[in-house]
């Protein structure tokens, strides 16, 4: 008689083989070539050679060949009792694993249907061989590479991702033996690379959801690209790990983030927001800052009092973060304080970290990087600053967006079209209200039937000033000079309707067009002239960038003030706390 182990086995490897088969009521799969030895026959019945003969009737042939099979099976089992039976995996995990796919969308929500199918495919193109198990049937166990990704998906929290949400079976021996199981554990383990690799790219939020201004264009790779680069690496881990980005921007956050968790401090004292304070104010807030700095009031004085002991600690502080040193509590010191807790600071430096996901992997052997809450545009070189201005960016209630494009022309005396939100917004009420709106501030209104557009030529009261740098985008913005230069020397420099202001435009004009012979010199000649257009060859990509938080290149933690609030936006998103 036959053990109730061996039956057991016999019965669920004709489950695994005959269940696609008689589910989707066509031919069933080629016997595979070990079976086809053991039961001494090449060749199983299909549903296509029963002709003619009714559904049934095919059916209880196949089954009868299946009988067969397990016969045999179960026959070399016995023959050998001093050995545990052992089936090859490379011949009955591809039935199982076929049969499985179809149950991807219930256990993995997270995949689209296009998502599913591209798995779905893969496994089709490999002959629904299994990628991370090998082994036997009795003691299938992940191979290598499946470990190396396991190891990544169990690190995911070095990279601010969560391991909780790529689960897959324990790493050793897998317990359950069945061919259903073996194939479930198979399809787990490749959906949550997948996952991983796609949240790592910027999935794991919508951000198109966040704000209409953030539209960053997201590389989030398909579950093809994903898997086939697993197969094809000699380190699959490492080749998981490198969805995450690549620059030095993340690399430091991701060092700092390791560092905080690793040495855990005291919370802070928390510091509302409120009015800059200045010496000879007085606010309840003045106690709390005495106390983090370590002032105490003298016993005549009033605690609620900013004096210049106060202010001359604070200017010690802002020094050592590298912001400026004026003793000036503002909004630019309060961000700085309120990043020194370590529960907000780790908040922050996780939703810093997920912004860096939103730019491309490749930001350009030479590129433009604005960082908006800084107020700061640099042009890179790699990952080496080779010029650093002052910018101008949009109000709180005009931000600047968020994305990433390629700039390439710049005009020499622009005219400005005034874009639709300014039109609707500042230049239609002002036109209701002042027949000589447009006059006095030489704009020039061309109507097209029942279109208006309000135009301001070129000049020296120009708003665009004397150059502007172009990458056509759907918000109307760009780089542009300004003729009024002097709010380049305010701290929050959030003043435009939405464009950068470039602090000398000049000198980045000339480092995008000087190897094409349009130095500083030549085109500041254009300058007063009719509007002129030189394009740059090739073009070079721009990145309007949102980071509250960067670490600089001494190891410095700096903080910028949250000014459209788009970091809280993204801890919200993520369940930030705080």
């Amino acid at each position: 008689m036959f053990s109730s182990r061996v039956l057991a086995l016999a019965f669920s490897l004709c489950l695994s083989v005959a269940g696609p088969v008689l589910a989707a009521g066509e031919a069933p799969a080629a016997t595979p070539a070990g079976e086809a030895a053991r039961t001494g026959s090449d060749h199983r019945p299909t549903m296509r050679e029963a002709g003619s003969a009714n559904r049934e009737a095919a059916e209880r042939a196949v089954g009868a060949s299946l009988e067969q099979a397990v016969e045999g099976l179960v026959r070399d089992a016995l023959s050998t009792p001093a050995t545990p039976p052992s089936f090859a995996l490379a011949e009955i995990a591809p039935l199982a694993i076929a049969q499985r796919l179809d149950e991807i969308e219930s256990l993995h929500p997270r995949l689209d249907a296009a998502q599913r199918e591209a798995v779905a495919e893969f496994y089709r193109a490999r002959r629904f061989a299994p990628l991370w198990i090998d082994g036997s049937l009795d003691r299938p166990r992940w191979n290598a590479a499946a470990k190396a990704v396991q190891g990544r998906l169990q690190a995911a929290r070095e990279d601010a991702l969560e391991p909780s949400h790529y689960m897959v079976p324990a790493l050793g021996v897998i317990s359950r033996e069945t061919p259903a199981e073996i194939a479930k554990a198979e399809i787990a383990l490749s959906v949550a690379a997948i996952l991983y690799a796609r949240d790592a790219r910027g999935g794991r939020i919508d951000v198109a959801r966040l704000h209409k201004l953030i539209t960053p264009e997201l590389d989030i790779p398909g579950a093809d690209r994903v898997l086939s680069a697993l197969a094809e690496a000699t380190d699959p881990g490492e080749a998981l790990r490198s969805f995450n980005p690549p620059h030095e921007g993340y690399r430091r956050l991701r060092a700092r983030l390791a560092e905080l968790r690793m040495n855990p401090t005291r919370p802070v004292v928390h510091i509302p927001e409120g009015p800059s304070l200045r010496v000879g104010m007085r606010d309840p807030r003045v106690p709390l800052i005495r106390a983090r700095f370590g002032v105490d009031p003298g016993e005549k004085d009033d605690a609620r009092l900013y004096d210049r002991q106060v202010a001359e600690a604070v200017a010690d502080f802002q020094r050592e973060k590298g912001i400026a040193a004026d003793g000036i509590i503002g909004q630019q010191t309060i961000a700085v304080l309120l990043a020194e807790d370590p529960a907000r600071q780790e908040g922050d430096i996780i939703a810093n970290m997920e912004r860096w996901r939103w730019l491309p992997a490749d930001l350009g052997a030479r590129s433009i990087i604005v960082n908006v809450p800084e107020f700061t545009m640099r042009v890179m070189d790699g990952d080496t600053v080779i010029h650093e201005s002052r910018a101008i960016v949009g109000r709180p209630d005009a931000p600047t967006p968020i994305f990433s494009d390629r700039m390439n022309h710049i005009v020499v005396n622009p005219s400005w079209t005034i874009p639709p939100s300014i039109m609707r917004n500042e230049v239609l009420p002002g036109l209701r209200a002042d027949p000589d709106y447009a006059f006095n501030r030489g704009y020039e209104v061309i109507r097209h039937g029942n279109n208006i557009t309000v135009r301001q030529p070129p000049g020296p009261n120009n708003a665009l000033g004397a150059i502007k740098f172009m990458f056509p985008n759907q918000h109307h913005v760009y780089l542009h000079d300004t003729p009024n230069r002097g709010l380049f020397n305010t701290l929050r420099r959030a003043h435009s309707a939405g464009c950068v202001r470039i602090e000398n435009p000049f000198r980045l004009a000339d480092l995008l067009l000087a190897e094409a012979g349009w130095g500083e010199q030549r085109l500041r000649s254009l300058v007063g002239g009719r509007e002129r257009t030189v394009r740059i060859e090739p073009a070079i990509p721009v990145h309007l960038a949102y980071f509250t938080m960067t670490i600089d290149e001494d190891g410095r933690l700096r903080a910028f003030e949250d000014i459209y609030r788009f970091n809280q936006l993204v801890r919200d998103a993520l369940g930030l706390e705080g």
